[in-house]
């Protein structure tokens, strides 16, 4: 057989140590090839040596600068390397060889959305699927259309019915379970996220209070018991591991629970467990905490909100009934170790910090447009960003470019990538003023910044992606940091660059605050979810308790 076709015979039954092998025989033997480089790329990116494919791929290109498949295969090493950056210029030279190339398009898209280019990369996913109907991209935009500025309520709601009528299967939900009198409802809590104790506040909030005499709750999780730190055992409830179990495997393993309502805490931020939820495995499906959009899945029933971020005249584009609670349909407790409050950094600094820890797919071109008006009309301001992308090289070059391009001094930005859940925290003690992006706020981040002290100026959007930080604010009491629209908010920032020192007996004083108010009223909380449980099973009309946040 022909040496370079063994080595690929190799490659492709996964005996990549013996194909390295091979490949690095050939080039010792016969000199380079643009096509060996890239089968010697290949095998290493599938060892997971991301940094050594990529120079691999570009010793390809040094051979032929058109191989294809070595500009595409360092498209891919860079997104692993989570290089986005550096994936977009291999993109662009690979479509610019063969602009029909399906898997270039939807991975210019990732890179793309990473980026927060949502525009940009729903454009490329659409590319993809002009060649034919291509589940990946249909998932990827299912999940970033939310995100895009330019989208409208009905074509969120046509594009995840699409995806979901084309990759999911139809319901087929269990009897209603006969429960005998005074026998307690069965509620199922499923989610992959239970080890993250930071983003799970909301929920350890009312699992924590809930009345284990009307309710027998049930965690079902992805993540062992052992991981769930700040799950406060009780011996009453039941933990179910599904980790590693297949979508239909785990929705056998559910429906076999014999639950009332099962509510799902991760919707489109765990994709692949959406067809456990589509096969309906309990006769109630309920969708809190972590979906902002019609999901467009025929399984779920219900959608909590709050009277913030969904709007009466809006439920026509859900395909869920909506529910509401009464203040912010967030509540929090937070229940491990965390930094002191800071004082105000624009004390010592004598200038104003404006910041966002936001992920980075939420600063779109829109949100550093907004901000760059900020920082050039207050000169002495300084911006912060933080998040685990921002330790990339060429992520961080891609957004200094945009800030550049606005006019905003790259002297004036300070960026910092991942670190420990503590001192990410602490960092909060770098920040005056938090800013939150849009029209896809921070919910986690929002609430914490305001635990650490900083208050967060948002605006309300026109969806409820675009609400969550005038929702929070709101229970919190700090309507005066939530504006009517863009125009607000950029007039909030920059007058509050000019009065920095007021900051200090607020940032003090907010953690006492915040506890006084609903959006720390866990037990209120509690409540009134489970009111609304009542209601969906038809057992009465759910009594709003009046939520509403109190100014300290």
């Amino acid at each position: 057989m022909d040496p370079y076709l063994s080595a690929v015979a190799l490659f492709e039954i996964g005996r990549f140590p013996e194909a390295e092998s091979a490949c690095r025989t050939l080039l010792a033997g016969q000199g380079g090839s643009a096509r060996l480089y890239t089968l010697l790329g290949d095998v290493l990116q599938s060892q997971g040596r991301f940094k050594e494919a990529v120079g691999a791929y570009r010793d390809g290109l040094q051979c032929d600068e058109q191989y294809l498949p070595a500009w595409y295969g360092a498209g891919c090493g860079f997104n692993n390397l989570l290089e986005y950056g550096g994936a977009i210029p291999c993109w662009e030279r690979a479509l610019a060889i063969d602009p029909e190339h399906v898997a270039t398009h939807h991975n210019y898209g990732k890179s793309l959305f990473e980026l927060g280019e949502t525009e940009l990369a729903l454009a490329q996913f659409r590319a993809a699927m002009k060649y034919g109907e291509n589940p990946l991209s249909l998932s990827s935009i299912a999940t970033a259309i939310p995100a895009s500025p330019t989208a409208t309520h009905q074509e969120v709601l046509e594009a995840r019915r699409r995806w979901a009528a084309t990759c999911l299967p139809a319901p087929a939900p269990p009897a209603a379970r006969r429960r005998t009198s005074g026998e307690r409802l069965r509620i199922g809590y499923l989610s992959a996220f239970f080890g993250s104790e930071n983003w799970m506040k909301p929920v350890w909030g009312i699992i924590d209070e809930h009345d284990r005499s009307r309710f027998q709750i049930v965690l079902i999780s992805d993540a062992p018991q052992s991981e769930c730190k700040s799950y406060r055992p009780n011996p009453e409830d039941e933990f179910v591991d599904i980790t590693g179990l297949s979508n239909d495997e785990a929705a056998d393993r559910i429906e076999g629970l014999g639950l009332d309502l099962l509510i799902d805490l991760n919707s489109y931020s765990t994709v692949e467990r959406l067809g456990l939820v589509a096969r309906k495995p309990a006769p109630i499906v309920v969708a809190w905490f972590n979906l902002y959009a019609a999901s467009g899945i025929a399984a779920y029933d219900y959608l909590i909100g709050d009277e913030s971020v969904v709007k009466p005249t809006e439920e026509q584009y859900y395909t869920e009934r909506i529910a509401r609670v009464a203040g912010c349909y967030l509540t929090y407790r937070v229940q491990y170790p965390v930094p002191d409050v800071a004082p105000a950094p624009c004390l010592r600094n004598g200038f104003l910090t404006f910041g966002s820890f936001a992920s980075l797919h939420k600063l779109n071109p829109g949100v550093i447009a907004a901000w760059g008006e900020i920082l050039r009309r207050a000169p002495s301001a300084r911006l912060f960003l933080k998040n685990g992308l921002l330790q990339r090289t060429t992520v961080v070059d891609y957004i200094r470019k945009a800030f550049v391009a606005q006019r905003v001094a790259a002297e004036r930005l300070h960026f910092s990538g991942q670190s420990s859940h503590f001192d990410f925290l602490g960092a909060y003690g770098e920040v005056d003023v938090g800013l939150d992006p849009f029209p896809y706020n921070g919910g986690t981040t929002t609430s914490e910044a305001l635990w650490q002290g900083v208050p967060v100026i948002c605006f309300e959007g026109d969806r409820w992606a675009a609400r969550q930080g005038v929702s929070l604010l709101r229970a919190a009491g700090l309507e005066e940091f939530a504006a009517v629209d863009l125009r607000g908010y950029v007039e909030r920032a920059v007058g509050l660059a000019d009065c920095a020192g007021d900051l200090g007996a607020l940032r003090a004083g907010m953690r006492r605050r915040l506890l006084g108010s609903s959006v720390c009223d866990t037990v209120g909380f509690a409540r009134e979810m489970e009111g609304l449980y009542l209601r969906f099973q038809g057992e009465g009309p759910v009594v709003a308790r009046g939520r509403q946040a109190r100014k300290k």
